[in-house]
């Protein structure tokens, strides 16, 4: 929704996805055409109005509300960004990625090879296939939140407005979205379950490029992981589940631990190519996300998406003969809703309880079977005299 300045009043119901912003924050959301300095006199003069109110640019809006915005507006300069020109094969491309749509979000499968964004000799990229999905010039152009290597496929999630995208910018930041990735890795893991605690950092002389395990100067990462199944000692199937969201993080992590993901020549050299049919290409799949929609709070909406394996990586699976009914790619984090402080402490005194009952029979037991065996040592019932 992008209004032109206008003659006349304009009233707006304030959408969920603006719930709590700044009144100054909503206009360069909705009316980017309307500088700060006209909301400021709009205010002093009571022009603009919520519920019929006087508002300040520092207020907070509450979903249902309306607002009242006067005739006009000064233009503050910026121009609307131009949709990109596409063609019908880019469309369909874009359309073809498509596994789920909502209110706030277009989920997106990625195939592998396609980057998230645009950059040094990258032209063809999602972000640049996101016009596809602008109907009109009313419509806002849909925003990446996050997103994922080049050459690794799976979940995309994508923000249909600037208040979605903030929403769920938020939750990516504040870790409470859920990712949960298959890989292929070179070796079994000694360890069948475990979390991987390696902070990273840019390995100097790559230009940023790659990263590595950096003890001292490294940022905080961990990665969980759990090995899903086997092919002798040549592979494993794995589920990850990044805890950070560090650059490269599991590509890094998995080569650290001397295991790196099947098709990774970057981070595993020619160790992480196996041979025979195996295909070359990275065997990295964001397979499924669980994250809370905007406008969700206190009702417990979530989104909660799975993407099919690429070709690629769904071949190697068979010639592996792995079976992929063996996971349903939940998180490995519980996923029960958070408890209040009080719940936690009534769970840990219930815990307690039960636990000193446990070691009470435990004892009565051990006490008892030492009397038994005792007298049997001795040959004679307790307490017959000869």
């Amino acid at each position: 929704m992008t209004p032109k300045p206008s003659d006349r009043v304009r009233q707006f119901t304030i959408a969920e996805d603006d719930d709590g912003i700044r009144l100054d924050r909503w206009f360069k959301r909705n009316l980017p055409q309307i500088g700060f300095a006209t909301i400021s006199r709009w205010a002093r003069t009571g022009q603009v109005r919520v519920d019929g109110k006087r508002a300040r640019p520092e207020d907070r809006l509450a979903t249902g509300q309306v607002l009242r915005v006067p005739p006009g507006g000064e233009p503050t300069g910026k121009k609307p960004r131009p949709r990109r020109e596409l063609s019908a094969e880019d469309i369909a491309e874009a359309r073809a990625m498509v596994i789920r749509e909502t209110r706030t979000a277009i989920v997106l499968n990625k195939p592998p090879g396609l980057a998230t964004q645009g950059g040094s000799k990258t032209n063809r990229h999602v972000d640049g296939l996101l016009d596809a999905f602008v109907e009109d010039d009313e419509t806002p152009r849909p925003r990446l939140v996050h997103r994922l290597d080049k050459d690794t496929s799976g979940v995309l999630l994508i923000a249909r407005t600037p208040g979605s995208a903030a929403a769920y910018s938020k939750r990516f930041a504040g870790r409470t979205a859920r990712k949960v990735y298959w890989a292929l890795v070179v070796g079994v893991p000694e360890v069948r379950e475990g979390t991987i605690d390696a902070p990273l950092a840019k390995q100097p002389g790559t230009g940023g490029e790659k990263m590595h395990v950096d003890e001292d100067e490294g940022a905080p990462a961990k990665t969980r992981y759990r090995v899903i199944e086997r092919a002798g000692q040549k592979a494993a199937w794995v589920e990850l589940e990044p805890l950070t969201g560090r650059t490269h993080q599991l590509r890094v992590h998995m080569a650290a631990i001397g295991h790196p993901i099947v098709g990774d020549g970057k981070y595993g050299g020619q160790d992480a190519f196996l041979t025979g049919t195996i295909s070359r290409k990275m065997h990295l799949h964001a397979r499924r996300l669980i994250i809370a929609e905007p406008g969700s709070k206190g009702t417990g909406g979530k989104l909660d998406v799975t993407a099919d394996l690429p070709d690629h990586f769904a071949a190697s699976m068979e010639a592996l003969g792995f079976d992929p009914a063996l996971s349903d790619a939940a998180p490995m984090r519980d996923q029960a809703p958070e408890r209040t402080p009080a719940q936690k402490k009534q769970a840990a005194r219930q815990h307690a309880k039960q636990y000193r009952k446990e070691r009470r029979g435990e004892r009565r037991s051990r006490t008892t079977s030492a009397a038994t065996a005792k007298r049997k040592v001795k040959g004679k019932p307790k307490g017959r005299k000869k």
